[in-house]
């Protein structure tokens, strides 16, 4: 077994626009691989990933965001520190969030979670998707260009998640500076503060207040009115938390998921053509670009219990990082993994969205946004190919990648294409 350079993989520019090849060759020398510097279990491997994922007893999510950066708020004594992470939770950032809690709060927040995210409320939604795809594609859709991130993607998926978790259009503008400050800044420092959602948790915290003292009939009031699976009423806190996550995650995730489907679109276009001739294979075609280009680059979980990854004994108090964007290249799991293939049998089998109780909630109303976008796009754009101009001819194009430890994203992804008639 040999270390696995944490380092390197979260400074190194190169592996920033292409981390694959150092993935499989970490993945070919063992997949569950031990960097001493840093203490850190790195999980490439595709069965190992799923078996920390389905063992919430011995792995918890406390640090499913942060990971090493900021360390632990406690000494790990013993094989069992489940007590110790229990004792120390709310010292840790995110600690109140539905991807860092374990069974049973996580059980009662996801529960919450099924009353705000209803079969109706995903329908009206969905309606939503198709007039403002169409809004946003007439603001540049003549001009034949434009920079794809920033003018469809980014802004598309937050005013989706916007209406459905019923946020005033008065107060879009302000959400969209805020969460393009936020992710500024995270990219630059790549430091995550305690609770770098704040400015989301006091604007939900208005709504939610507000719809109890005064309840409206909209989409805000059933939030603010949703209550636990066993009848009780969760504390304000509770539901803001739970909305900003839903809102800052859901946002951040699509946008990413949108970027690459059109990258790979402008790259490819037999694909494209494929699409146009047979728009049931959008679903397939999203799933392999969720596989090909997971937008979760790394996230982590803390060994609660001396236990074994694969054939990897990894004592409690072990951070384990979790790198989709190597377990769904892992040859062993899927045939001829760096190629494109919308049609393999196995493609929804991709960890782009995780696996057990904290598979993402939001990947449902993702994958309709992809497919609602891309029938619009479509419909709408021919001939769609990469600029040039700005990222180069074709054998040598040039992008530019979110330089986060979190998230793997194009920077801009600059379009041309030809208006349909």
């Amino acid at each position: 077994m040999t270390e696995f350079d944490t380092l390197e993989l979260f400074s190194d520019a190169s592996l920033v626009i292409d981390p694959y090849k150092y993935y499989a060759e970490k993945r070919s020398q063992c997949p569950v691989q031990f960097d001493p510097r840093q203490g850190i279990m790195a999980v490439t491997g595709y069965d190992e990933a799923v078996s920390v994922y389905r063992d919430t007893a011995a792995f918890s999510a406390c640090n499913a965001v942060i990971g090493p950066m900021l360390g632990l708020p406690f000494e790990p004594t013993g094989d069992d520190i489940t007590d110790q992470i229990q004792a120390h939770r709310a010292e840790m950032p995110f600690s109140d969030f539905m991807s860092t809690l374990d069974p049973p709060d996580h059980t009662n927040v996801r529960g919450l979670l099924s009353k705000l995210m209803t079969p109706r409320r995903l329908k009206e939604n969905e309606a939503f998707m198709g007039a403002q795809a169409d809004g946003q594609l007439d603001e540049f859709l003549q001009a034949g260009m434009c920079e794809f991130n920033g003018r469809f993607a980014q802004p598309f998926s937050m005013l989706v998640i916007a209406d459905l978790l019923g946020v005033p259009a008065a107060d879009h503008d302000a959400f969209r500076k805020n969460q393009a400050a936020r992710h500024s800044g995270m990219a630059e420092s790549q430091a995550v503060g305690h609770n770098p959602l704040q400015f989301l948790e006091e604007r939900f915290t208005d709504y939610v207040e507000s719809r109890r003292r005064d309840p409206r009939g909209d989409v805000l009031t059933s939030l603010a009115q949703a209550k636990y699976p066993d009848g009780s009423t969760p504390d304000v806190i509770d539901v803001v938390r739970l909305a900003t996550f839903l809102f800052a995650a859901g946002q951040e995730t699509t946008g990413k998921l949108l970027t690459f489907a059109m990258q790979t679109l402008g790259e490819r276009p037999d694909l494209q053509q494929q699409l146009r001739d047979e728009r049931s294979l959008i679903p397939s075609f999203l799933e392999e670009s969720l596989r090909m280009e997971a937008p979760i680059k790394s996230h982590f979980r803390l060994t609660s219990k001396t236990t074994t990854i694969g054939d990897v004994s990894t004592k409690a108090g072990t951070t384990v990082m979790l790198l989709p964007g190597a377990f769904n290249r892992d040859p062993d799991h899927f045939e001829n993994p760096d190629t494109f293939d919308m049609k393999r049998p196995n493609v929804r089998e991709h960890l782009a969205f995780g696996r057990g109780i904290h598979t993402c909630p939001g990947a449902p109303l993702a994958r309709v946004e992809g497919r609602v976008s891309l029938e619009r796009i479509l419909s709408r754009m021919d001939d769609i190919r990469i600029s040039e101009a700005h990222h180069g001819p074709a054998n040598e194009r040039r992008y530019s990648y979110d330089p986060t430890f979190l998230m793997r994203g194009l920077t801009e992804l600059h379009i041309e294409f030809t208006p349909a008639r």
